[in-house]
């Protein structure tokens, strides 16, 4: 059996208006949604009652990985994977099959593209396209690009990542390349928790890098903090930060918070394989495989500087957030928790008590 084929509709919208108003993909996308995993219920509810995250690793038998002494192993059985696999396919191929979502990247806004296109890197010597997202251990994928390039010695050289130089981008190449490379090499992606990924930017940006704190977070303070004294931008709070989600639209978000189906527009590009942060390593060295890299090539390991989101903290962010505010902010990544199978936020009192 092949490598997994799975797509991801992209429902482009604005989820505030100047009124404060909700706007909601098209009842047409939001009923196929509804149809597929019950989520709308779960809105109006408040919250999803607990539910174990599935795994997202390839199936048995489409699996082999590089162990310590480069020697292939099997992927243990998982038929739970399986059917959730299948339930994912049929729901990505029943939005992406609407007429009025996009087929190719030339029916694409000339933004869409021009995001989708800035996202995907190639590599032309292993034939291979990633489309990489923020917070989803893309600098480690970039790494690796630059070692099967050439550019790097080896992944774990303790230099300052370079996120232009010595990578090459789709968007840079001409129509007819761009249409040759994305029919003819495998293409795939990495997806993450929706809200584990936010927290994780929200950290990492306001919490340790000062250019973002100069950029929004001094802006974000003015904006939703009700008696704002003069701020750094170091100070903003895990709330001010989704209000302001909450009022931007996605097609303009930064890339760290951008909804993923923004980012790799799936309707219009067709991904071979989607991995999983949860499964990182795994999902990383098939890939490795597949594309036949050096068997030397192995993903990075963590720094050990790397601060994870763990579930605790995910828990403890989400319980000292405003039931009402998370309800309202999940609209807006909807598709990235349905289509991936990711269970929506559980912050209900008796969650929240343990």
């Amino acid at each position: 059996m092949g490598a997994i084929s799975v797509r991801r509709a992209v429902v482009p919208t604005r989820m505030r208006g100047s009124s404060g108003t909700m706007l909601l993909p098209s009842m047409l996308m939001f009923g196929v949604i509804v149809a597929s995993s019950g989520l709308l219920l779960m809105i109006e509810r408040g919250i999803l009652a607990e539910v174990k995250p599935p795994p997202l690793h390839p199936p048995h038998g489409d699996l082999a990985w590089r162990s310590s002494g480069d020697t292939r192993v099997a992927a243990p059985e998982d038929m739970d994977y399986q059917v959730l696999q299948d339930v994912r396919n049929r729901t990505i191929r029943t939005m992406c099959g609407q007429k009025n979502m996009p087929h190719s990247i030339w029916e694409l806004s000339a933004g869409q593209r021009r995001t989708v296109l800035k996202h995907i890197l190639v590599s032309d010597k292993y034939r291979f396209l990633y489309c990489y997202v923020p917070k989803v251990a893309c600098s480690n994928w970039k790494r690796i690009l630059k070692v099967l390039d050439g550019a790097l010695e080896n992944v774990n050289v303790k230099l300052k990542m370079d996120h232009k130089n010595d990578l090459v981008f789709l968007g840079d190449m001409k129509p007819d390349e761009i249409s040759y490379r994305l029919k003819h090499y495998y293409k795939f992606i990495f997806v993450r928790d929706p809200m584990e990924r936010l927290l994780s930017a929200y950290r990492n940006k306001f919490g340790e890098i000062k250019e973002y704190q100069l950029k929004y977070g001094v802006e974000i303070v003015k904006k939703y903090r009700k008696s704002p004294r003069k701020s750094t931008g170091d100070d903003v709070t895990f709330s001010e930060f989704l209000l302001y989600l909450l009022d931007e639209e996605a097609e303009r978000m930064n890339e760290h918070w951008m909804p993923i189906y923004n980012l790799c527009q799936p309707c219009a590009v067709r991904y071979d394989f989607i991995g999983s942060y949860e499964k990182l390593n795994v999902d990383a060295n098939y890939i490795l495989e597949h594309v036949q890299a050096p068997s030397f090539i192995r993903f990075p390991e963590r720094q050990s500087w790397y601060k994870p989101v763990t579930r605790e903290t995910l828990h403890y962010y989400l319980c000292n957030t405003q039931r009402g505010l998370i309800k309202e902010l999940l609209p807006k990544y909807i598709l990235d928790f349905s289509l991936f199978a990711y269970p929506l936020p559980n912050v209900t009192s008796e969650f929240c008590r343990q």
